[in-house]
């Protein structure tokens, strides 16, 4: 059985929370909030033990697991301090806000011996897998367009997050699924061109880039993180091949709180013919865990994706954010030198 703590009694810490309850391998030791009324809630509904110190928890708590479920710009102090501990490590996406702290976190648990994983959870989401799968097969061909778009309302939980400072803006936190999926799907980026706008605050909210891919394929990628209060939450992929067309559109209720009654559709276009393929609702949350948990269970040194994939991923949101900045193409430096 892997013991979990889970840091942050937020959204996200109780997505990850009802996650693990239908994991049959994984048990929620503790969680750890220094908001007492959410921390205690959530001890409540989970079963299990409130700290309002991680180091107190530490102390006292036999776990297996930090699950970091904090603001952005919290990670790296938290991924630290875990893998000092021999700890294994989930951390939720944005793992960070720049390559130099994500590195820091990359030779800490290295020097641990301990497992990383970052949350980036479309490399889970049943309709992205099906549609990474099919190409891989052949069957849609020689990919000619390829489209993602993400567009959602503002998240409205916590003022922390409409700092570029603490949460990376909608460039990192929302913007940051579609590109790495494609880097999944398609390998790594040559270059890039992306336009924009920020808001008051400096976040870069609306954004469109274009990527070039080694391989020569382009794609082109859409974010949107201020939309109209009421917006459903949308996702939208679109993979044009030679042979066939898949797509796949969904809408939800606003920030992802109600997935369970969201609108979701895959077609397949081919000769004419439409499919519309089964809807699979099993949450990718509880995809990307129970996978997590299996690989400490076998003691695999990685799984789906690596520490180095998500430095790519994020060598690649570098390069958006400078094409952003100077209105200018970038090319994307992976083989900067590691600032630790």
């Amino acid at each position: 059985m892997v013991r979990i703590a889970i840091l942050g009694a937020g959204f996200m810490g109780g997505t990850h929370g009802t996650a693990y309850q239908n994991i049959s391998n994984a048990e929620i030791a503790a969680v750890c909030d220094q908001n007492e009324t959410l921390g205690r809630a959530f001890a409540e509904k989970y079963h299990c033990r409130y700290y309002s110190s991680f180091h107190q928890m530490l102390e006292e708590c036999q776990f297996d697991v930090a699950d970091i479920c904090l603001p952005t710009f919290l990670h790296e102090e938290y991924v630290l301090m875990g893998a000092r501990h021999r700890k294994h490590i989930f951390c939720e996406k944005p793992v960070a806000l720049e390559v130099s702290s994500l590195e820091r976190m990359m030779k800490a648990v290295k020097e641990a011996g301990v497992l990383m994983m970052v949350g980036q959870v479309l490399r889970f989401w049943p309709e992205y897998v099906n549609a990474k799968e099919m190409y891989e097969k052949g069957s849609l061909g020689e990919l000619n367009y390829v489209f993602a778009a993400r567009m959602s309302e503002h998240p409205a939980w916590s003022q922390w997050y409409r700092k570029p400072q603490n949460s990376g803006g909608g460039l990192l936190d929302l913007h940051l699924h579609d590109v790495d999926y494609l880097c999944w799907l398609l390998g790594r980026v040559k270059s890039v061109y992306a336009s924009g706008k920020q808001n008051k605050d400096g976040c870069w909210n609306y954004v469109s880039s274009m990527l070039t891919f080694e391989s020569g394929i382009s794609a082109s990628v859409q974010g949107v993180i201020e939309m109209e209060k009421g917006y459903p939450f949308t996702m939208e992929l679109r993979l044009v091949g030679s042979q066939k067309t898949y797509e796949y559109a969904m809408k939800a209720g606003h920030n992802l709180e109600d997935v369970a009654s969201s609108k979701r559709e895959t077609r397949i276009y081919e000769n004419g013919a439409i499919t519309t393929l089964p809807v699979n609702l099993r949450d990718a949350y509880e995809i990307e865990l129970e996978h997590f948990v299996d690989c400490i269970d076998r003691r695999c040194e990685s799984g789906i994706i690596t520490v180095e994939q998500v430095r790519e991923v994020l060598c690649t949101m570098e390069a958006i954010k400078t094409s952003l900045e100077t209105g200018e193409k970038a090319e994307v430096d992976y083989d900067r030198q590691a600032s630790v």
